[in-house]
């Protein structure tokens, strides 16, 4: 009979439901803003942020939480998960409220990076805690859960956010996370037991300071060559300079004996290839979600509220196939379910190559179900073949690379994609600037949010333009999806090649890492 007991803690279902509320803040936060972009972007109703602006807006909240995620999924793991729960969540209520009163975009980009900050607490503790509070057999099913919270708020992010815009101003979708907040504080202090890690490693600090440098600079590099072009030495130095750091950084992670990631752990095909896949698919989704947005409000005409109602059916995916997603890796194994889901991505991803401003507007609401239902069967078979890898203790390490990757990836996606975006843009546009004055040649040729800020200003010359931008971004749109496409299809080569299939779940095991030699010397 002790072989069947549950080794779960009595209250494992509503500590899920407390992590969900908390861990929503967090997501619900990132995709809230792609809604506001356009906003953000007028001069009058918003910061008037330019393109590389919006997406540092992004960037320096994501580049912040992920370069702190090892550090923080260490210190909760030492220090207790509750505690830097509750501690990260207040420090994310108060930086929204900075991010809320912004007064320009410098100050929204430094507020965002401290909102980062508390973000780079909050994650790492919440799947922690699960791994911590759930039995082994039961733990596949919760993380099917979280991770379809993850998409649950990647969709209602858009809807929330385009329903405040419509009656408040653009601060409010910052706003709204302190009631969400409040709720989870309170919530996490009567509910969720505190747990750490009864062998704590040191605090590795230049290894931190090495990979927060690293990012930085590689993608400042990419941002700032997408907005202003590749020629300069700038854009090169910082895209090389961050790579150097980044090997730097592995180097010394190899050689430390309290690394802030253990890199050995990579030799592992049962924690290297879920990682990689999830890096692979955030990347290419995160893209795409940055561009549909400008896609669906400016070539389309979409007003936020309509457009992020149009985002329902990928929320719709997530939340029937994500929560099923761990019945089904126990009846195919997860490499067969994690492969169909990257194929139904590549499809939904690479669709979006052929669509333009007449396309069916129904044809554009079923990729994003196909690429909702893709991502709900790969990220939960993916994030619970990396925390088995580890035994509960070291839960927050399994979370730290399985969320900074996540991050890593989509701020790349984001940075990589609104490059070539860009650049194709301002090359396909610029035949239709030639004999415009020059403010409006400077923002018509930066973006299609200053093409048409732009051809309010230009009396009968103003539709020529609009026209022209419009077929600009939808060819530029095209080669971006068609790029995010092959990055997902890159999944699927990973996937047959590495990724475990049935054989290792067929029976849980308590401490996961003791039947795996190779972890020993890692986890």
């Amino acid at each position: 009979m002790q072989l069947h007991e549950n080794t779960g803690h009595p209250r494992r279902w509503a500590i899920l439901g407390v992590l969900v509320i908390s861990l929503l803040v967090v997501v619900l936060d990132n995709t809230i803003l792609n809604v506001a972009l356009r906003t953000l972007a007028d001069p009058v109703h918003g910061l008037g942020a330019s393109q590389g602006e919006l997406e540092w807006s992004i960037n320096s909240y994501t580049l912040v939480f992920a370069g702190l995620l090892f550090t923080f999924g260490v210190l909760g793991d030492r220090a207790g998960r509750k505690r830097f729960l509750v501690a990260g969540l207040v420090f994310f209520g108060l930086a929204s409220l900075l991010s809320a009163y912004a007064q320009n975009p410098a100050q929204l980009i430094a507020a965002r990076a401290l909102m980062g900050l508390g973000g780079a607490a909050i994650m790492p503790a919440t799947l922690s805690i699960i791994s911590n509070v759930f039995d082994p057999r039961e733990r596949g099913r919760a993380i099917g859960i979280w991770a379809g919270a993850v998409g649950l708020a990647v969709a209602i992010g858009p809807i929330l956010g385009g329903a405040l815009l419509e009656h408040f101003w653009w601060g409010s979708v910052f706003l709204i996370n302190v009631p969400v907040v409040v709720l989870g504080v309170v919530l996490v202090a009567l509910l969720v037991p505190e747990s750490r890690d009864p062998d704590p490693g040191r605090v590795d600090v230049p290894g931190v300071l090495l990979s927060v440098v690293g990012l930085v600079a590689l993608t400042y590099g990419i941002i700032d060559g997408g907005e202003h072009g590749f020629d300069r030495p700038l854009v090169w130095v910082s895209i090389v300079g961050g790579l150097a750091v980044l090997a730097w950084f592995v180097v010394l992670e190899l050689r430390s004996d309290h690394p802030s990631l253990d890199v050995r752990l990579f030799r592992v095909p049962r924690f290297a290839a879920p990682v990689a896949l999830v890096g692979l698919i955030f990347f290419a989704a995160m893209g795409v979600m940055f561009f549909s947005s400008f896609y669906l409000q400016l070539v389309r005409g979409y007003s936020p509220l309509e457009t992020g109602l149009l985002f329902l059916p990928f929320a719709a995916a997530q939340l029937i196939f994500a929560p099923r997603s761990a019945a089904m890796v126990r009846r195919y194994g997860g490499r067969a379910v994690a492969i169909v889901g990257l194929a139904l991505t590549v499809v939904s991803l690479g669709a979006f190559a052929f669509i333009d401003a007449s396309t069916p507007l129904w044809v554009v609401l079923v990729c994003f179900f196909l690429q909702g239902t893709g991502m709900a069967n790969v990220m939960p078979p993916a994030t619970e073949s990396i925390m088995s890898a580890l035994p509960r203790e070291k839960a927050g390490v399994g979370s730290a690379v399985s969320n900074t990757v996540r991050q890593v990836a989509g701020a790349l996606g984001v940075a990589v994609l609104g490059s070539v975006l860009s650049a194709l843009y301002r090359q396909d546009v610029a035949p239709a600037l030639r004999g415009l004055p020059a403010a409006a040649h400077e923002a018509a040729g930066e973006s299609i949010s200053g093409a048409y800020a732009a051809a309010g200003q230009l009396g009968p010359a103003g539709p020529a333009l609009v026209t022209a931008a419009d077929h600009a971004f939808v060819s530029a749109m095209h080669w971006a999806a068609a790029l995010s496409a092959a990055v997902a299809a890159l999944g699927i080569v990973v996937a047959l090649r590495w990724m475990p299939g049935r054989d290792h779940r067929q029976s849980p095991v308590a401490t996961p890492a003791a039947g795996a030699p190779e972890l020993a010397g890692t986890a």
